[in-house]
């Protein structure tokens, strides 16, 4: 069999160099750095809560746009978009919001001023700063707290709790 024929070699789009025939299939561009900035086109993914155990993230062209408007992918634990029991205002009930089906929708937040947080007090704890520096101390030497309790004459709870105390406040 004798090959006469010349084959089509496909060439990139932006700087003429020859395309990896399994490449042709799908693009027009080679891979160059240059060719591939000024050829690739980024994609737009959202993410769809369908479920309340994970989401599902798809491409949004112009058909998962409209899907999206016709409410395929809302959320099911939400009964449905707005309020499902008419107000007793004497006011008319405000139009609508648009749905915008790149955001997820949230719970409504009140518009509150933020509180001052109060200042952390001291506790007082049952155990004296010298047991404390001792017991933390001997459990940086790796003993273990039935071994602090008898040498501080504490309960092994107390010192267990000497321990867990200043991790939560960062000194160990």
């Amino acid at each position: 069999m004798r090959l006469n024929e010349k084959s089509f070699v496909a060439q990139c789009v932006t700087c003429g160099s020859e395309l990896h025939p399994e490449r042709a299939e799908k693009y027009d561009y080679c891979m160059a750095p240059e060719c591939q900035e000024k050829n690739l086109k980024s994609l737009t993914m959202v993410a769809v809560g369908v479920n309340k155990s994970a989401e599902q993230y798809l491409l949004l062209d112009e058909e998962t746009k409209d899907e999206l408007a016709q409410g395929k992918y809302r959320d099911q634990r939400r009964g449905s978009f707005g309020t499902s029991v008419p107000t007793q205002s004497a006011s008319p009930a405000p139009a609508p919001a648009p749905v915008q089906p790149a955001r997820r929708a949230q719970p409504a937040r009140r518009a509150q001023l933020p509180r001052p947080r109060p200042a952390p007090r001291e506790i007082p704890r049952p155990w004296t700063k010298s047991q404390e520096k001792l017991a933390l101390l001997y459990n940086e030497q790796g003993r273990r707290p039935e071994e602090i309790a008898q040498k501080l004459g504490l309960s092994t709870y107390l010192v267990t709790q000497i321990i867990l105390s200043s991790r939560n406040r960062g000194k160990l």
